[in-house]
């Protein structure tokens, strides 16, 4: 009888060394059940597009890793958008590839200089952006000037969904909103593609002669057929009054008049 009652402090000690260990062990279960959901959460709401069936999620802590593979560079950036949106999810890490046509880069480049040109060809903007692009190793960093953010933000997504491009850097600069610079714009193009010289630069509609404005800085962008072209064309923008400076960056085209 002595020797069961020794026994009952062992047996409570040993309940009470479960016991207590038991809030641990759920603690230490709970943030991979969290990551569990999240995960789930990012999978079924964010990546529940069938263009980003490619696309997998893991999730760690509030970190959500997104592997795979889509075609478009801006599918890469949706999936992250979306992701991001998801509640709980603190970063993302974006691994995705961008697979797709493989053009070298400077098939990549000509076909976006063009598509950018034409670019919101209508809207009454287009001589007025000067937006330059360049691709090394299948990334676009386009740069320059856009008259605003829309013709900025037109010119990024463009690059985006150009099948090759694997990474879009955005280093364009959007013009100051000036009501005097609009009216020198106005000025200038009147001026400009009116010169009966000239004219013939406004039958194409992406308008080969660009016309960046700055705070009444004044750069003239774009390709023209002769240095006689060129020469004009800085000289008529000189005539326009209240223009602080310009700067005649105009090319001659290749076969033509040299520089």
């Amino acid at each position: 009888m002595k020797y069961a009652n020794r026994r009952f402090p062992l047996l409570a000690l040993v309940l009470g060394a479960s016991v207590s260990a038991l809030p641990y062990a759920v603690a230490a279960a709970q943030p991979a059940q969290n990551d569990n959901n999240l995960q789930a959460e990012v999978t079924n709401k964010a990546l529940n597009k069938s263009n980003l069936k490619g696309v997998q999620a893991t999730a760690h802590d509030g970190v959500v890793t997104l592997t795979g593979a889509v075609p478009l560079f801006a599918l890469k950036q949706e999936a992250d958008k979306r992701t991001h949106k998801i509640k709980g999810v603190q970063t993302v890490s974006n691994e995705i590839q961008v697979t797709g046509a493989n053009l070298s880069d400077s098939v990549l480049e000509a076909k976006l200089v063009k598509a950018i040109s034409y670019d919101r060809v209508g809207y009454g903007t287009t001589p007025f952006n000067a937006i330059s692009v360049q691709v090394q190793d299948g990334t676009a960093t386009l740069s320059g000037h856009a008259y605003g953010p829309v013709d900025a933000s037109s010119a990024i997504a463009l690059a985006a969904y150009t099948p090759g491009v694997k990474n879009v850097v955005n280093e364009v600069q959007v013009d100051p909103l000036s009501p005097m610079d609009d009216r020198s714009r106005m000025q200038l193009f009147r001026t400009i593609y009116g010169f009966p010289t000239l004219s013939k630069y406004a039958m194409d509609p992406a308008k080969p002669i660009r016309i960046s404005v700055q705070n009444g800085h004044v750069t003239l962008y774009g390709v023209v057929d002769s240095e006689m072209d060129k020469d004009v064309a800085g000289i008529r923008a000189n005539t326009v009054p209240g223009i602080f400076k310009v700067t005649n960056d105009l090319k001659v085209a290749s076969g033509s008049e040299k520089n």
